[in-house]
């Protein structure tokens, strides 16, 4: 039951995107890239007085980079960046079997991703959104 509605969620993320789509003036924006695999997306955000505003990425990937990267905008679009980095942390810390029960329910969606945690050729797929997002707050900050 589980892996079928994994398949379900990515697939539905995958194909109908929510977040697949240019920001207009984003305030930062980041490229990642998985080198190993061809993925590739650009993340741009808005944030204003701390908070995210809006977010889109485009670019090109297998199902679960393209899938991650929309299901983590779903969570941190609304959120102040302290939030979205500590989501991102907790998903990381999923992938890497590190995470709490309570904790991945926070990640809503995103965290039925766990089962990537078994996948290694996947990992790296399912964290590029999420390695982007932390680099992109981290060098707003620092501007």
């Amino acid at each position: 039951m589980q892996n079928s509605f994994y398949r379900e969620v990515i697939t539905e993320h995958n194909l109908r995107p929510s977040h697949k789509t240019p920001v207009d003036d984003p305030d930062i924006t980041l490229r990642g890239v998985n080198p190993s695999c061809g993925d590739d997306i650009t993340l741009g955000l808005k944030i204003r007085d701390g908070r995210i505003t809006e977010g889109g990425f485009t670019g090109e990937g297998c199902a679960i980079s393209q899938a991650s990267a929309d299901m983590m905008l779903d969570l941190v679009i609304g959120k102040e960046t302290e939030e979205a980095l500590r989501l991102a942390d907790i998903f990381l810390r999923m992938i890497r079997q590190e995470a709490g029960e309570e904790e991945i329910e926070e990640l809503e969606e995103a965290g039925f991703l766990t089962d990537v945690s078994h996948m290694p050729a996947r990992v790296k797929c399912a964290v590029l959104g999420w390695h982007t997002l932390e680099n992109m707050i981290r060098n707003f900050r620092k501007e």
